[in-house]
């Protein structure tokens, strides 16, 4: 390789000439003669290698060690805390054809700008070259990845979150078969935070099989392998007949049926997804991206590209998320990035107890009352703080996680945000309909991504940010594979923000567990239902019985009625924002959108006979 002996030492040259990998080679020193770091470092799956990467991200300022052991500290600079889809686009080359919905640019223009920004980027900093594998090793489902980064936090983040892929590449022998991701933090601030964020680009390229990355921190833009992989990973999904799903994996066990059943599920953040993923009692294989073949016999298998949890920390507390909160105040390796840190012990919103008046936050020195240069008071930690851990640390780990053959898929949940509009828990009619209920989700935002909060976005499978393809292909990619399939998951909606008229939630957090236990009961054949215009809703009896073996508490009728009457005119509204979406799509199945059409139907047959906006359940009984 033509790069200096001076920047890359004869072990980390042996290291990549190991592999025995042309396109290895090729990709390093067009990028590092680029960016021109003053070294580059090879890090390989060997514990030594990942103990040094943990070790230079606190040495170089990246984390800080916290009191308990294990523990480390990360700020990204207070404009860089999510996902920038402003500066965020895929590129595409003359005559390839993309949604609207999609933030596109065109792939020469874009790489152009940003291959400037990138260059000499570097300077004066050390690189890391990383080698990982998207699912468990040695699989069908396994995408190899390399990663080279100048943030050491991205690294260790990256240790943390992904399997090892070293030994994926040399069993590769040389395929050219490969991700590939280039991060630049860019110029840093005293803080270590990345500085020049009105430069910001995160760009997809799909035809180069890469995403190039630059002046951020933020692991939604910075972790190559995560939501930027997953772009590339829908891509060649829909060539190659199988899903890249933004979805959880977990296996729900009700206590007493000595069985596990697993549901895939997807959500927007913000709406339940991890704490879902993460229900006490039950089994967790991932909780954010999911990749889904066809296996043994037609039926469909998942695994988790991930082996461990960027999770939302805002309140994780020990009543509403009892695991979580057990594992993230324990003794473990654990990265919490944007909270408070005060005497070297980490605070955030929501977590059970007072909060300290002053300490560090992703602001810098923060005392409460502090305001912004708006005149907005400071929270004391970032609404969109999180954490990274292994999903091993979890008492409720799936022992299937890293088993190459997944988990087969009996159920689908897709949820929503929606204070107003649908019902807690719904199944739906068939599996077309399923592919509707997922391509329909709509969420009030949230602080995970940049912007206004409070407003209510189509997002459908949750996926939208992340698309590639257009819709309809997306869609239709969706209804084949179901057509493909021996037998088809059942796929069932949820909604845990349904508000009265005074704006009071009616369910408890905590609710969901007896949503997810009637949702595996139906699998297995267990439960009745009531079928409604917008699909099956649970039983009042079946419901009240299970409120009390699982809480021991009352579950009233009134609940029942407040909870589960099906609002007529608001999911009308919903059906004429829908249309009005997909009419402006190129390419959307008919069979989809005959089943808008079906619905819409049904809902007005429904109004026009019981001839008001609002129904109770059992009026469809």
């Amino acid at each position: 390789m033509k790069i200096d002996p001076a920047m890359l030492a004869a072990a980390d040259r042996e290291k990549i000439e190991a592999l025995k990998n042309p396109r290895v080679e090729e990709i390093i020193e067009r990028y590092v003669g680029l960016c021109r770091p003053a070294k580059l470092t090879v890090i390989t799956d060997a514990p030594e290698d990942t103990a040094r990467v943990r070790q230079a991200a606190m040495d170089k300022g990246g984390e800080r060690a916290l009191a308990m052991a294990g523990h480390t500290a990360h700020f990204d600079g207070y404009n860089d805390q999510g996902r920038d889809k402003g500066s965020t686009r895929v590129l595409v080359p003359p005559g390839m054809r993309m949604s609207k919905v999609i933030d596109t640019a065109d792939r020469y223009e874009g790489l152009r700008e940003i291959l400037g920004i990138m260059d000499g980027v570097m300077a004066g900093k050390e690189a890391v070259v990383r080698f990982f594998c998207l699912g468990p090793l040695n699989s069908r489902f396994s995408l190899r990845a390399l990663q080279i980064t100048d943030s050491f936090y991205v690294a260790h983040s990256e240790d943390i979150l992904y399997r090892a892929g070293y030994q994926e590449f040399l069993r590769s022998q040389g395929s050219p078969d490969f991700f590939y991701f280039i991060h630049s933090a860019g110029e840093l601030d005293a803080r270590g935070c990345s500085k020049n964020t009105d430069k910001r680009r995160v760009y997809i390229d799909l035809a180069g099989n890469r995403v190039l990355s630059v002046n951020n921190q933020y692991a939604g833009n910075s972790l190559g392998l995560k939501k930027l992989a997953l772009r590339l990973a829908i891509f060649k999904a829909g060539k190659e007949d199988w899903l890249a799903e933004h979805m959880f994996i977990m296996g729900a066990a009700p206590e007493g049926k000595n069985r596990t059943t697993y549901f895939t599920g997807a959500f927007p953040s913000a709406c339940g997804k991890t704490s879902t993923a993460m229900i006490p009692g039950q089994l967790i294989v991932g909780d954010d991206i999911a990749y889904i073949r066809k296996g043994e016999d037609s039926l469909p298998f998942t695994v988790n590209i991930e082996q461990g949890i960027f999770g939302i920390i805002e309140d994780v507390n020990p009543k509403d998320d009892p695991l979580i909160y057990k594992t993230i105040t324990t003794p473990r390796e654990i990265i919490f990035s944007n909270v408070l840190v005060k005497d070297g012990k980490p605070y955030w919103l929501g977590m059970g107890q007072p909060l300290p008046e002053e300490g560090d936050n992703y602001r810098g020195a923060w005392k409460k009352g502090d305001k912004d240069t708006e005149g907005n008071a400071i929270l004391p930690a970032h609404k969109n703080a999180r954490y990274t851990v292994r999903i091993s640390e979890l008492e409720n780990c799936d022992p299937k996680l890293h088993d190459p053959q997944g988990v087969a898929v009996s159920g689908v949940i897709y949820g929503g945000r929606d204070s107003d509009t649908s019902v807690p828990v719904y199944q739906s009619l068939d599996w077309a309909h399923g592919v509707m209920a997922g391509a329909t989700i709509e969420s009030e935002t949230t602080a995970a991504t940049l912007g206004q909060a409070g407003v209510r976005k189509f997002n459908p499978m949750a996926n939208l940010d992340f698309l590639v393809i257009p819709l309809g292909k997306y869609i239709k990619a969706h209804l084949d594979f179901g057509k493909s399939l021996a037998k088809t998951p059942l796929v069932f909606a949820t909604n845990y923000f349904i508000k009265n008229a005074e704006g009071r939630f009616l369910n408890e957090k905590v609710d969901k567990k007896v949503w997810l236990y009637w949702m595996e009961g139906r699998v297995h054949g267990e439960y009745g239902a009531i079928e409604t215009p917008v699909g099956y809703i649970p039983l009042y009896a079946d419901l009240e019985a299970l409120f009390k073996q699982v809480f021991g508490r009352a579950y009233t009728k009134d609940d029942y009625n407040q909870q589960f009457s099906l609002r007529l005119d608001k999911f009308l509204e919903k059906m004429d924002r829908m249309d009005k979406v997909y009419a402006e799509e190129e390419g959307v199945p008919e069979e989809f959108l005959a089943c808008l059409k079906n619905i819409r139907r049904r809902l007005e047959e429904a109004k026009k006979k019981f001839g008001k906006g609002v129904v109770e359940p059992e009026a469809f009984v």
